[in-house]
Protein backbone atom coordinates (compact mmCIF):
# COMPACT_ATOMS: atom_id res chain seq x y z
CA UNK A 1 0.00 0.00 0.00
CA UNK A 2 2.81 2.42 0.88
CA UNK A 3 4.57 1.80 -2.46
CA UNK A 4 1.32 2.43 -4.35
CA UNK A 5 0.89 5.73 -2.51
CA UNK A 6 4.51 6.62 -3.22
CA UNK A 7 4.08 5.99 -6.96
CA UNK A 8 0.80 7.93 -7.01
CA UNK A 9 2.48 10.93 -5.42
CA UNK A 10 5.39 10.71 -7.87
CA UNK A 11 2.97 10.46 -10.81
CA UNK A 12 0.93 13.46 -9.65
CA UNK A 13 4.13 15.47 -9.09
CA UNK A 14 5.25 14.73 -12.65
CA UNK A 15 1.89 15.86 -14.04
CA UNK A 16 1.97 19.10 -12.03
CA UNK A 17 5.57 19.80 -13.06
CA UNK A 18 4.77 19.08 -16.73
CA UNK A 19 1.75 21.40 -16.61
CA UNK A 20 3.85 24.16 -15.03
CA UNK A 21 6.52 23.83 -17.71
CA UNK A 22 3.90 24.10 -20.45
CA UNK A 23 2.56 27.30 -18.91
CA UNK A 24 6.04 28.78 -18.72
CA UNK A 25 7.00 27.95 -22.31
CA UNK A 26 7.34 30.72 -24.82
CA UNK A 27 7.13 31.06 -28.57
CA UNK A 28 9.94 32.27 -30.82
CA UNK A 29 9.53 34.84 -33.56
CA UNK A 30 10.38 38.26 -34.92
CA UNK A 31 9.68 41.61 -33.30
CA UNK A 32 9.50 44.72 -35.46
CA UNK A 33 9.28 48.41 -34.60
CA UNK A 34 6.21 50.60 -35.12
CA UNK A 35 6.56 54.38 -34.96
CA UNK A 36 3.69 56.63 -33.80
CA UNK A 37 0.95 57.59 -34.25
CA UNK A 38 -0.64 54.51 -32.69
CA UNK A 39 -4.25 55.67 -33.07
CA UNK A 40 -6.66 54.59 -34.32
CA UNK A 41 -6.06 50.95 -33.40
CA UNK A 42 -7.97 47.89 -34.55
CA UNK A 43 -8.85 46.98 -30.95
CA UNK A 44 -9.69 50.33 -29.35
CA UNK A 45 -10.20 52.91 -32.11
CA UNK A 46 -9.12 56.30 -30.72
CA UNK A 47 -8.94 55.15 -27.07
CA UNK A 48 -5.36 55.69 -25.85
CA UNK A 49 -3.83 52.62 -24.19
CA UNK A 50 -0.39 54.11 -23.56
CA UNK A 51 2.84 53.34 -25.34
CA UNK A 52 3.81 49.89 -24.08
CA UNK A 53 1.72 48.30 -26.79
CA UNK A 54 2.01 46.04 -29.83
CA UNK A 55 0.18 44.90 -32.92
CA UNK A 56 -0.28 41.16 -33.50
CA UNK A 57 0.29 39.42 -36.81
CA UNK A 58 -2.40 37.33 -38.48
CA UNK A 59 -1.35 34.11 -36.68
CA UNK A 60 -1.77 35.71 -33.24
CA UNK A 61 -4.75 37.93 -34.09
CA UNK A 62 -7.48 35.23 -33.87
CA UNK A 63 -10.18 37.56 -35.17
CA UNK A 64 -9.37 40.14 -32.50
CA UNK A 65 -9.53 37.72 -29.55
CA UNK A 66 -5.98 38.77 -28.59
CA UNK A 67 -7.02 42.41 -28.03
CA UNK A 68 -6.12 43.54 -24.52
CA UNK A 69 -3.93 40.51 -23.81
CA UNK A 70 -0.52 41.14 -22.29
CA UNK A 71 2.62 39.54 -23.68
CA UNK A 72 6.05 39.33 -22.12
CA UNK A 73 8.52 39.90 -24.97
CA UNK A 74 12.26 39.23 -24.73
CA UNK A 75 14.91 40.24 -27.25
CA UNK A 76 17.02 37.15 -28.03
CA UNK A 77 19.21 38.45 -30.87
CA UNK A 78 19.55 40.29 -34.13
CA UNK A 79 17.96 39.46 -37.46
CA UNK A 80 20.65 41.04 -39.64
CA UNK A 81 24.36 41.67 -39.78
CA UNK A 82 23.97 45.45 -39.50
CA UNK A 83 23.15 45.25 -35.79
CA UNK A 84 24.55 41.91 -34.58
CA UNK A 85 23.89 42.58 -30.88
CA UNK A 86 20.76 44.75 -30.68
CA UNK A 87 19.43 43.62 -27.28
CA UNK A 88 19.68 46.01 -24.34
CA UNK A 89 20.84 45.03 -20.86
CA UNK A 90 17.13 44.79 -19.88
CA UNK A 91 15.84 42.74 -22.82
CA UNK A 92 12.29 42.02 -21.57
CA UNK A 93 9.17 44.17 -21.76
CA UNK A 94 5.45 43.55 -21.22
CA UNK A 95 3.12 44.93 -23.87
CA UNK A 96 -0.63 44.97 -24.43
CA UNK A 97 -2.03 44.02 -27.83
CA UNK A 98 -3.99 46.99 -29.18
CA UNK A 99 -3.75 46.56 -32.93
CA UNK A 100 -3.58 44.22 -35.92
CA UNK A 101 -0.54 44.03 -38.19
CA UNK A 102 -1.98 42.66 -41.43
CA UNK A 103 -0.15 40.92 -44.25
CA UNK A 104 1.67 41.64 -46.46
CA UNK A 105 3.05 44.65 -44.56
CA UNK A 106 3.62 42.80 -41.31
CA UNK A 107 7.18 41.45 -41.20
CA UNK A 108 7.10 39.89 -37.73
CA UNK A 109 4.96 38.25 -35.09
CA UNK A 110 4.68 41.35 -32.91
CA UNK A 111 4.98 44.93 -34.15
CA UNK A 112 6.13 46.72 -31.01
CA UNK A 113 5.60 50.41 -30.32
CA UNK A 114 8.78 52.47 -30.68
CA UNK A 115 8.89 52.88 -26.89
CA UNK A 116 8.50 49.15 -26.18
CA UNK A 117 11.01 48.15 -28.85
CA UNK A 118 13.55 50.74 -27.66
CA UNK A 119 13.38 49.43 -24.11
CA UNK A 120 14.61 45.98 -25.21
CA UNK A 121 16.68 46.65 -28.35
CA UNK A 122 18.44 49.22 -30.48
CA UNK A 123 15.72 50.82 -32.66
CA UNK A 124 18.20 51.08 -35.56
CA UNK A 125 17.99 47.29 -35.93
CA UNK A 126 14.38 47.52 -37.14
CA UNK A 127 13.73 43.88 -36.34
CA UNK A 128 14.89 41.43 -33.71
CA UNK A 129 14.56 37.79 -32.76
CA UNK A 130 12.20 37.47 -29.80
CA UNK A 131 10.66 34.99 -27.44
CA UNK A 132 7.18 35.86 -26.23
CA UNK A 133 4.48 34.47 -24.01
CA UNK A 134 1.10 35.55 -22.82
Amino acid sequence: MASTMKYSIMFMSMIILSFGLQLASSDQGIGTINDPPYLPSACYGYQDKGVMIAAANQDLWQGGAVCGKHFEVTCTGGTNLGTPHPCTSSPTVTVMITDFCPPPGCKGNLDLSHEAFSSIADPASGGIKISYRQ
